[in-house]
């Protein structure tokens, strides 16, 4: 059975959520039937958490030098510097994810204020 095998309008939906959840449940029921047989500072989950940490940069750093819609229009620079200045607020008042977004947000909002 493929995408395009029944012409109904309510299929496209059925098949995206079919599909989704299969895609993405599975893994989460296996994540958490290992997880809690797994020791957090075995080798194993600190591989895991290390890749999902790189993934996260990885996709954040795209977001910045490669942005679209209406943040693309705005320089380089300007990114790179509010996400600077995230980072620095979330290492300088308590390691809070929060305020490091929150400050590099108010840092871009201000540098586009004064463009």
């Amino acid at each position: 059975m493929t995408f395009g095998s029944i012409d109904a309008w309510w299929w496209p939906f059925l098949f995206i959520l079919v599909a989704g959840w299969l895609a993405t449940d599975a893994w989460r029921f296996l994540g958490v039937y290992f997880g809690g047989r797994i020791s957090e500072e075995s080798d194993v989950l600190v591989l895991v958490r290390t890749v999902a940490t790189a993934l996260v940069a990885a996709v954040i750093g795209n977001l910045i030098i490669f942005p679209s819609g209406e943040l693309a229009g705005t320089p380089v620079s300007l990114r790179i510097g509010a996400a600077a200045i995230g980072f620095a607020a979330y290492m300088l008042l308590g390691r809070r994810v929060l305020v490091g977004i929150i400050a590099a947000e108010l840092a871009l909002l201000a540098g586009l204020y004064m463009l």
